[in-house]
């Protein structure tokens, strides 16, 4: 359904779907157009992939906080759960969709339009984690937010000139709220997932924290999920738990410490460690499928720089074949791990061309030119050597977002920029993908040096079914045609020699469970780059050689 059919049946489903709830109630009122607050200065993510299933969530500042950036403070800035809950799943196979907006209420978030905007792009399928209550409380009616609800779970309403809108308005209940997104979510064959409110940094008379009662938002939340039968995580009582058992002094640590009276809103940590109860709680309802999930054994380390020696050309009379690239290419036997850049000295005859792997683990298209890596390669490059240069693997992911550790780079192949502001206080200009890989190769072949642009080698559970890193290949061979390099789609190129030998083979190529190869896998992978390489346009890699590139 796309967002223009789905928006004009949304009046249809407002009279017609809330009849299907458990308490029968007065229809709730259509959406006002008047926005509570400026959500204009908002870009609200859409699915990243429209063909995936997706996991979209709406809720509050709790969940997804301002514009979604720390407020420009980093990892000590305001954080909702929404953000770091991201790393828990995998991208190629569920979308994760953040639509919460703070300062709103369950009330608020439906009378604002936001529900509409937001059930327009739900599918067969999906799945919706709903949280709101931090600002159920609020005044039902006042000039500056008007976003409370009616206490309890009950069909009571009722009726305001609503002072902000200077509209009519009929209020309900937070239950009734509730039932309402439980409804249009399953009328759209999606399933819903209530969550409870997660807990403020309050401690009791007894030194706990303040828990929701049953007669408050937690409780209310978990009688709308027994009566209407859907999945329900209670984040209140198992963030508490969690708080409680961590203690004062930590607990303090998950919070703001610009800001120490900051009560409600959690710092990066803080928001993390609410991702996990949430990922846990899903896990438990078992609400998605294993395969949503990201592997838990890959972690993309990065590797200490200081612990990789340089290398530089054996003989610097003859040419040389420099190779740049992240822990897919070099990993130096950790964790049993190798890539195919150590590999690759076989098929070639060093004593006319030197092999120089500049490759270290845990670098980006991004980070490796920031750290000066690439100025290094760039001075050791003289005329009629080659470069070989594969990224990707670590330049997905959100910029700005701690996990992904300062190496993501924009999408794309533009020159536009994001900025990146870091924990210090600095602030960087995060380039796209595609704008690296054009200064890496205007850079080298300045020096008279060959490019060939690779596509990241396949993940271990994405090349049997479906295009890995589609993306990446598109944006590297676009750039490399339009800056004179060569490309080999070395993602397809493996793929379809994985799927010549098959799946029990190939299982025996990993170290890890989907990411990095080991010694079989290593070598496995260097052979059919020594094809690619042997098929290039011109055949400029034949001289050096030791043998005919090998087949299957």
């Amino acid at each position: 359904m796309n967002s223009k059919s789905a928006t004009s049946i949304f009046g249809w489903l407002c009279s017609l779907l809330v009849a299907a709830s458990a308490q029968a109630q007065a229809p709730l009122p259509a959406a006002i157009n008047t926005d509570p607050i400026k959500t204009s200065e908002l870009l609200l993510p859409l699915p990243a992939n429209p063909k995936l299933p997706t996991l979209l969530l709406i809720g509050d500042s709790t969940v997804r906080n301002g514009r979604d950036d720390g407020q420009g403070k980093g990892a000590e800035g305001q954080w909702g759960w929404g953000t770091p809950i991201a790393a828990a799943f995998d991208p190629a196979r569920v979308n994760l969709v953040n639509r919460a907006i703070g300062g709103l209420s369950s009330r608020t978030y439906l009378s604002g339009g936001h529900w509409q905007r937001s059930a327009a792009l739900i599918k067969p399928g999906d799945t919706v984690l709903i949280q709101f209550g931090h600002n159920d409380a609020s005044a039902i009616n006042d000039s500056s937010r008007a976003r409370g609800t009616l206490r309890g779970v009950g069909p009571e309403s009722q009726e305001i000139d609503n002072l902000l809108t200077l509209q009519k308005e009929t209020v309900y209940s937070y239950g009734a709220y509730l039932r309402r997104y439980i409804a249009e979510i399953r009328a759209l064959g999606a399933t819903p997932v209530i969550l409870s409110p997660v807990p403020r940094k309050r401690w009791d008379e007894q030194g706990k924290i303040t828990r929701s009662t049953d007669k408050g938002y937690a409780g209310w939340a978990a009688e709308v999920a027994r009566q209407e039968q859907v999945g329900f995580i209670d984040l209140n009582a198992l963030a508490a738990q969690r708080y409680d058992e961590l203690g004062r002094e930590a607990v303090m640590q998950l919070f703001p410490q610009v800001t120490p009276d900051e009560s409600t809103h959690t710092n990066w940590a803080g928001a993390a460690l609410n991702a996990q109860l949430v990922v846990a709680g899903l896990q438990r309802l078992k609400a998605l499928p294993p395969t949503f999930y990201a592997a838990k054994a890959d972690e993309r380390p990065v590797v200490d720089a200081a612990k990789v020696a340089k290398q530089s050309a054996r003989d610097p009379s003859l040419p040389t074949l420099h190779i740049v690239g992240d822990s897919t290419v070099r990993s130096a036997g950790q964790n049993g791990a190798y890539g195919w850049g150590e590999r690759l000295d076989p098929f070639f005859d060093t004593r006319r061309i030197n092999l120089v792997n500049h490759a270290i683990g845990g670098r980006s298209s991004r980070t490796f030119f920031t750290e000066g890596r690439w100025e290094s390669v760039v001075a050791q490059l003289k005329a009629g050597d080659f470069v070989l240069i594969q990224f990707g693997h670590n330049d997905g992911g959100r910029i700005g977002d701690p996990a992904m550790k300062g190496r993501a780079s924009a999408p794309g192949v533009g020159p536009e920029t994001v900025t990146d502001t870091k924990p210090d206080g600095s602030q960087e200009q995060v380039h796209s993908f595609g704008w690296y890989l054009a200064r890496y190769i205007a850079d080298a072949r300045a020096k008279g040096a060959a490019v060939v642009i690779l596509s990241p080698i396949p993940h271990k559970d994405r090349w049997a079914d479906g295009r890995d890193f589609e993306q990446f290949a598109a944006w590297g061979e676009q750039v490399a045609k339009q800056g004179g390099a060569q490309f080999i789609d070395l993602t397809l190129l493996i793929s379809d020699a994985y799927k010549a030998v098959g799946v029990a083979k190939v299982q025996e190529f990993f170290s890890d469970a989907r990411t990095h190869t080991n010694e079989l896998g290593a070598s496995f992978n260097a052979a059919r780059l020594a094809d690619g390489l042997g098929k290039l346009p011109g055949s400029p890699f034949e001289p050096y050689f030791s043998k005919p590139s090998t087949g299957l």
